[in-house]
Formats: C-alpha cells, structure tokens, sequence
C-alpha cells in the first residue's frame, strides 16, 4: 500500500517555507520573548458585531448544508463590491462563494487545468502558490522578477516563461497588492501582463485578497482593463479587509462558465461554505468601505514606522511597499543570505522575520517582514532589526 502520487507531486520533495515560523513557535512555547514579523495573521479579533451576525443566525437555525456556489444574496454583494472597486461589471452570476481565499485559488486552477498542463506564477510568490497548482497534476513554472526591478513581472519574461517549454502554459497567476513584497502593480505593469496573456491565449487568475489595503496609488484589477473580464478569474476574501482569517470565506469571480465549473467543483468536495459564515460575511460587507479602512488602519501606520525607522540604514535597502501587511527588505550589503539573515536575527535578537527564500529564488538575500504586532513592539522590532543589519556591514 502506498500514498498518491500526486501527493509527492504537489510537494516534491521541498520544505514549506515555513521552518522559521515554527522554531519562533517552538521557542514562545519554552517561554521566551520573540517578537514576531512573520506570518500575516491580524493582531487584533474578528469584530464582535461580525461574530454577533454568525451566531444569530446559526440560532437561528442556519447550520444545515449549503449546498453550491453560496447564497444569492451574497454573491450580490460581493458582485456589488467588487464593481464598485474595480470599475468592472460584475454580475452574481459571476461570483462563486468559497472556504477561503486558498479554496478559491485550488478551485480555480482545477477548472482550468488538466493533468500534465503547464502553469505559470510570479517569483517571488506566496508559499501555497506552487504546491496549489501542482495539486491539479499539471506542473508549476516561475515568471522570473527582479529585486532592481521592485519585483514586478515584466511583460518580456512572461513570453520567456511560456516559450521555456515546448508545452507553452494554459494559466498566469498573479498577485497584487502582492504578497511577499508589499508591490502594487502599477497600470504599465498589468497593461504589459494584459497584452502577454492574450498573445499566448492564457488565462489570467488575479489574486486580489489584499484589495483593501493600498497604502500609495491605486489598486487596478486587471478584469477592468478592455478585453480582459473575459478571460480573468479574481479570488478575494474577507480574511484581510475583514480580520476574518479563520472564518474561512472567500470568492472566485469569472466569466460565467468558469464559475459553474468551480461550482460543480464545490458539490463534489467542500459542498459549500456554512450558512451562518455567509450571513456573517454578508454583515460584514454591508458595514461598507469605512469598516474596512478602519481594520487595514494598523498596517498603514506600521508602514509609514518602517519607512521612518529604516531611513538612513545603508544596510537594508526597502522594496516600496505601496499596499498589503508587509515590508520586503533587500538585506544583501550584509553580506548573508535571507535565511543566514533570519535564523541569526532569531538567536541573536529574538526577533522573527521570514527569509527571501521561502518565497522563491528572485527574493533570496531578502527579508519579510509582517506589520502584524502592536505599534510600540513593531517600532522596538524593526529598530533593533536595523541595528542588527548595521552590525553586519562593520563586523
């Protein structure tokens, strides 16, 4: 007896990243002090009304299944928010309710993609990105970035990526506001995206579940720009703009065959998201866009700390964070490695950041750092992380 195949496809063999985030765990456990920049989890609770909203309506007897693509009505407000951001017409029929943001990226890469395809993500990308598509039987390949680039894919390496393999690619996910980087794609940037997609007749999955937090320009969903709502598929969720990370609800929002794929999709293996999670969210979006300015408030003022703090730092180099709950830094003059960097901030300061390297081979000799601990710990943290960085360069 033995285990799929397709289970040591999705992982191949690689860790998840993730080994510091558990050695700051374990050492919390033993009872140190570890201030912690790693994972991007609120530092605050779902709000009380929000929680209030779910359990009224599981009282009220909306516990049973619920079946396909989620309630009618909130797929109209969530098509409702969604036009109103983006600009683009968006239909409920359009909208399909999913258990979280990484539930809405698997479902949509198993609709789109068959078993020995070719799929294409950003590097460097959010840990799941790889073993996400991998999932599906198809293979993952980069879009290779550059840090003097601010990491934003270029139109010329999309054609790259496709052209490495005879096989050509079927998909494109993207991510912005991104995560690691804090990078906004700028329109110059999508329109080049735009233009490559359609060249190699791909399709483009955005992932945009840090929509709400856009701290210098504007966010642009690349299904606003002209022919493109045809062949993009957007994730959202409300585990960022709502502080709702464990409530798991997200969406996947497409063209309208996509969506009664993904639906079919859900029938088969989640069998819907529960009835009281999607009264809560429903509650939750019709608290309108001040709410949810108000939870992304933290990060932009730990934002605009970092930018103070780091100023004048010759050893770090900041990758302009223009949204999401995190800061890139370019920690090559130090002369270490992202890992070297982080494991030695670790013992030596108690202090946890996530390396480069755990999001790809284009941020090695970079750091992430998550704005995700109160105001006065977070300035203590990154000051001291300077500091450290400062030791490097005369050591």
């Amino acid at each position: 007896m033995k285990i799929a195949n397709r289970i040591g496809h999705i992982t191949q063999g690689a860790g998840d990243g993730w080994e510091i985030y558990y050695r700051t765990r374990e050492m919390i456990a033993a009872g140190e002090r570890v201030l912690t920049l790693t994972i991007g989890e609120h530092d605050i609770r779902t709000d009380p009304s929000i929680l209030n909203a779910m359990h009224d309506s599981a009282m009220a007897g909306n516990t049973g299944y619920a079946f396909g693509p989620g309630n009618r009505d909130l797929r109209e407000e969530v098509a409702a928010r969604v036009a109103a951001r983006t600009g683009a017409e968006t239909s409920w029929r359009n909208v399909v309710i999913t258990p979280g943001g990484q539930a809405a990226l698997f479902a949509t890469h198993m609709a789109l993609l068959d078993q020995g395809d070719r799929a294409l993500h950003c590097d460097p990308y959010y840990a799941t990105y790889p073993g996400t598509i991998r999932a599906t039987g198809a293979d993952a390949a980069v879009v290779a970035t550059r840090s003097s680039e601010d990491f934003l894919p270029q139109e010329r390496a999309i054609h790259d990526a496709v052209a490495a393999d005879p096989r050509g690619a079927k998909t494109l996910l993207i991510n912005t506001p991104n995560n690691p980087t804090g990078v906004i794609y700028p329109r110059a940037t999508l329109e080049g995206i735009a233009r490559a997609v359609t060249d190699a007749d791909l399709w483009l999955i955005s992932d945009e579940v840090y929509d709400s937090q856009v701290w210098q320009g504007e966010h642009l969903s690349p299904r606003a720009l002209p022919g493109m709502a045809g062949r993009t598929i957007a994730v959202g969720s409300m585990s960022k703009s709502h502080a709702m990370t464990g409530s798991r609800l997200g969406w996947v929002v497409a063209p309208e065959p996509v969506a009664e794929a993904i639906a079919t999709l859900a029938t088969n293996t989640t069998y819907g998201v529960p009835a009281f999670i999607q009264d809560a969210a429903l509650f939750a979006l019709r608290q309108g866009p001040a709410f949810e300015e108000k939870i992304a408030a933290p990060f932009r003022r730990r934002r605009e700390i970092a930018m103070r703090v780091l100023t004048g730092h010759n050893a770090i180099r900041v990758i302009p964070s223009s949204g999401a709950m995190y800061v890139m830094l370019d920690i090559r003059a130090t002369g270490l490695t992202g890992t070297g960097f982080a494991n030695r901030l670790l013992d030596e300061e108690k202090i946890a950041v996530m390396p480069g390297e755990s999001f790809g081979a284009a941020s090695a000799g970079h750091v992430r750092v998550a704005l995700t601990i109160a105001d006065d710990l977070f300035e203590e943290a990154i000051g001291r992380l300077a500091s450290f960085a400062d030791r490097q360069m005369d050591a």
